[in-house]
């Protein structure tokens, strides 16, 4: 980030600690928390990208070692990642990374921010409406 869009040192070490909690209790990357909030505070979003990207990287990478290894040591093949599925998923986000990189200094900042933004609420919305 650009010293004009950095958090305080406290501030940032807080977010970060708070975006690893919540991520790892849900199970999802902690990009889908970071994005947002990064976004919000006006973070170009091509210095965004990269951030997110890594810290779902981390989380995920995580998440399959904590689960393969309950797997081994309980002989549970119920709780053992699903390494197709997995796959699957992480050369899609591969190609959709190469092709966002691609394509993100074609596409005007606004319309990358509002497209953000839709899909954030329609996210929001959805878990809303399964949780009722």
């Amino acid at each position: 980030m650009t010293s004009a869009h950095r958090a305080p040192p406290a501030a940032s070490a807080s977010a970060k600690r708070w975006v690893g909690v919540v991520g790892g209790i849900y199970g999802i990357g902690g990009g889908s928390l970071l994005s947002p909030i990064l976004a919000g505070r006006g973070v170009p979003l091509a210095e965004l990208a990269p951030a997110a990207l890594t810290s779902t990287l981390i989380t995920s990478i995580a998440g399959v070692a904590t689960y393969a290894g309950i797997a081994v040591a309980t002989g549970g093949t119920d709780i053992a990642p699903d390494w197709i599925v997995g796959l699957g998923c992480g050369i899609g986000g591969l190609a959709g990374g190469y092709l966002g990189a691609h394509l993100q200094p074609r596409l005007p900042e606004t319309a990358l921010r509002f497209t953000l933004g839709g899909v954030a609420i329609a996210t929001a919305a959805l878990y809303t409406t399964q949780a009722l």
